[in-house]
């Protein structure tokens, strides 16, 4: 179903070819055996974008999955750039503005390669994109994205079935952010953890109390169910103030696959 996807969603745009910001990690790795199953290895590109900081195990890993794939792999670094940028702001730069400014750099890379004709495919699995651990228009945007509605730990699974590196399976989850990140850490909770609360919360619709009442943490249910709500903008079109008869939005909600006229 994910591989079909892929390809009916791009064919009726007109794009023929893919290209995948693979990080080492194991959402981007089973995003590449979509991709390359979808469209072909040969018309998918794998884009790996090392910051100074950024460990060569992660580089290591990306071309065993670009070559378990048997995908193009490309190494973009993005120091240059980015060390420009805060020379240029002439500031110190709280190491979260800089993780995102990262990971926008990034992002403006797989789009300007993926021109003219080739889909920027999605990483960010469903657990992120409702807990919005994720940059805003950052590792979180793309052209359409197979494994958003795939919670991580069914996405590990999933990685195991495509024959990921049994390294990037189950190496700890990073977004290299900053030296010794870790995305477990950050949280404050582990993603086992989340995925049952959110499941049960957002598929399943019970309530904080119910919740509760079966078993999980008060504190764990009420932070990780204030995180969903705040960043609902994250997974939304930007907002548009409505004045016409028809809004982008808000009641112009047709799908892109009109008949042709």
């Amino acid at each position: 179903m994910l591989v079909a996807f892929l390809r009916d969603e791009t064919s009726k745009v007109g794009l023929r070819r893919g290209v995948v910001g693979l990080s080492g990690g194991v959402d981007s790795a089973v995003a590449l055996g979509l991709a390359a199953e979808a469209f072909g290895p040969e018309r998918v590109l794998a884009v790996h974008t090392p910051y100074r900081t950024s460990t060569p195990g992660s580089l290591e890993d990306a071309r065993a999955v670009a070559e378990r794939f048997g995908v193009e792999l490309r190494v973009v670094p993005i120091t240059a750039q980015i060390d420009a940028y805060r020379d240029l702001v002439g500031e110190e730069m709280h190491r979260v503005r800089l993780g995102n400014k990262m990971a926008r750099e990034r992002k403006s890379i797989e789009f300007d390669l993926a021109w003219p004709d080739g889909a920027v495919v999605g990483t960010s699995n469903k657990t992120e994109l409702l807990l919005g651990y994720g940059t805003w228009f950052g590792d979180m945007a793309s052209s359409l994205n197979p494994v958003g509605d795939l919670y991580k730990t069914q996405l590990r699974e999933l990685a195991v079935l495509l024959g990921v590196p049994d390294r990037v399976v189950r190496k700890p989850p990073t977004a290299e952010l900053w030296l010794g990140q870790t995305d477990e850490e950050e949280l404050g909770f582990t993603y086992a953890q989340a995925d049952l609360i959110l499941y049960f919360m957002v598929d399943r619709r019970l309530r904080p109390a119910e919740l509760i009442a079966a078993g999980f943490g008060a504190v764990l249910v009420g932070r990780i169910r204030e995180m969903v709500r705040k960043s609902h903008f994250k997974r939304v079109t930007p907002l548009i103030a409505k004045v016409s008869l028809r809004t982008i939005g808000h009641d112009f909600l047709y799908p892109r696959d009109w008949e042709a006229d």
